[in-house]
């Protein structure tokens, strides 16, 4: 089976680009099961954009500083440029973001940013409201219960893509290859990440040999509700923050203030830090939510209001505890500004799983949908201004063995590894001790194809943050004692 256009990943980047596709075309999108388990659906804060043309200079700033210097600024100014567009054609398409009561688009405010800029939709569902009218809009077919195992690839043309569905591997092939695929969350013990999202992408990347950019920059979410016995945690909303919400310790003290002058509206890197080590002094932390109506509380964010009520919490009076936990990565397969992968005539990469370097050492809070929105149009314009004719090649189907005797305690044991020694604060001792685990343990012994996956992908956080050997931005290493 040959396709106009494959697309890994089933995410606001995947069916954003399948909508820009000609429908003449014949595309073919590919998802884990089920379709919900991405990042996007889990998504609360809302899209980040300039709100007008005279604010993009101040957006591009914000995100610049965010980035803490390394961010690229073409790909910045070329985020902004576009905010209004994307928003407008999501409007025009039909799509809801929350109103007021004269029909104005309603604005929040999130960490970072100098001014109320994040739309949002279905109080604090926007990710979920997004990729279900994103899904409905979509004419592409969906092939469901799939992961992709490896890229058929030769000299500068990606043919198609190894699939395996239930115990069944084959190729599918296309004039163009789009990775969508998320990020690396189940890479760390703890993470605000969709359960499927496991870093399978980077790791087929860097077995293909293609390049990875700005891996070590991993962002921590420092309102995170840990205490659950599921491998994804509760993301705890920085519009919680943006609208009133308050950090505090077992004393109520806003401790915050003594790290930053922003207090709980300082970068994600700085708060998570902040808690962190405040934790690690003994002390108890909490999202305190007691300065809003309850009424407000239950329209604003209902969804997180219903959680914590079911599980005993009476929220907005009662304080909830919090620790920080893996959210987003920087880096990924590194792509030029039309979302293009660097040596390649008609692969891209687009979302999470790709660095543009728009987001440099630190993702400014709510520009990740906004990233996917806007370099996934990008990318089908550029495929259809080349239009390249891929040659007929057909590759052998190598059945890899996926999963082997003793991987699941190996992925449980990288894991904690990457979260104790490769985390929000790290050395150069305990990296070096990670990546001797993934060498020695992993990557050395005959495991299956998954696992040695995962394994490539932190081996390239672990080299890539070996490498940096100053604090920038969410990379930040402590001198031994």
């Amino acid at each position: 089976m040959r396709y106009d256009y494959i697309i890994v990943g089933a995410g606001i980047a995947g069916l954003y680009a399948s909508l820009n596709i000609p429908q003449n075309k014949k595309v073919l999108i590919l998802s884990k099961d089920p379709i919900w388990e991405c990042n996007t659906f889990y998504a609360q804060g809302g899209v980040a954009t300039a709100v007008d043309s005279n604010d993009i200079k101040l957006h591009i700033q914000d995100t610049l500083k965010a980035g803490a210097g390394l961010c690229d600024p073409k790909a910045v100014e070329i985020l902004s440029q576009n905010s209004i567009l994307v928003i407008e054609d999501l409007l025009v398409r039909g799509f809801e973001f929350d109103k007021d009561e004269q029909g104005n688009l309603l604005f929040t405010k999130e960490a970072a940013h100098s001014r109320p800029r994040i739309l949002h939709a279905g109080g604090d569902a926007t990710g979920r409201e997004l990729h279900k009218f994103l899904l409905q809009q979509s004419k592409a077919k969906i092939l469901e219960g799939v992961s992709v195992v490896d890229l058929l690839i030769e000299g500068d043309y990606c043919y198609g893509v190894r699939v395996e569905n239930g115990k069944e591997q084959f190729n599918l092939y296309a004039n163009k290859v789009f990775l969508a695929s998320g990020g690396i969350g189940s890479l760390y013990e703890y993470h605000t990440n969709a359960k499927k999202i496991s870093a399978d992408l980077q790791g087929v990347a860097a077995f293909r040999g293609l390049k990875l950019k700005d891996m070590e920059f991993t962002q921590f979410h420092p309102t995170v509700f840990v205490f659950n016995k599921r491998a994804r945690k509760l993301l705890l909303t920085e519009a919680l923050r943006g609208e009133g919400a308050t950090i505090v310790d077992e004393k109520g003290e806003r401790f915050l203030f003594n790290y930053d002058p922003q207090g709980e509206l300082a970068p994600r890197d700085i708060v998570s830090r902040a808690i962190y080590k405040h934790q690690k002094q003994g002390h108890k932390v909490y999202l305190d939510f007691s300065s809003f109506d309850e009424n407000f509380f239950k329209k604003r964010f209902p969804n997180i209001y219903r959680v914590f009520r079911n599980i005993g919490f009476k929220v907005p009076k009662e304080k909830v505890p919090i620790s920080p936990a893996f959210h987003f990565i920087m880096g990924g397969i590194k792509t030029d500004t039309w979302g293009k992968v660097e040596g390649f005539k008609n692969l891209y990469a687009i979302g999470e799983v790709a660095c543009t370097g728009v987001h440099g050492a630190n993702r400014l809070a709510s520009n990740s949908l906004l990233e996917g929105l806007v370099f996934s149009k990008r990318a089908v314009e550029d495929s259809l201004i080349q239009e390249e004719i891929v040659p007929i090649k057909k590759f052998p189907v190598i059945n890899y063995t996926l999963l082997k005797e003793g991987d699941q305690e190996l992925k449980e044991k990288l894991r904690t590894t990457m979260w104790q020694k490769v985390g929000i604060i790290r050395k150069e001792s305990e990296l070096k001790e990670a990546l001797g685990f993934i060498e020695e343990r992993i990557l050395s012994k005959d495991v299956g194809h998954l696992l040695k996956l995962r394994a490539l992908s932190a081996k390239e956080i672990v080299k890539s943050a070996l490498n940096r050997k100053e604090s920038v931005g969410a990379h930040y290493i402590e001198g031994e004692e």
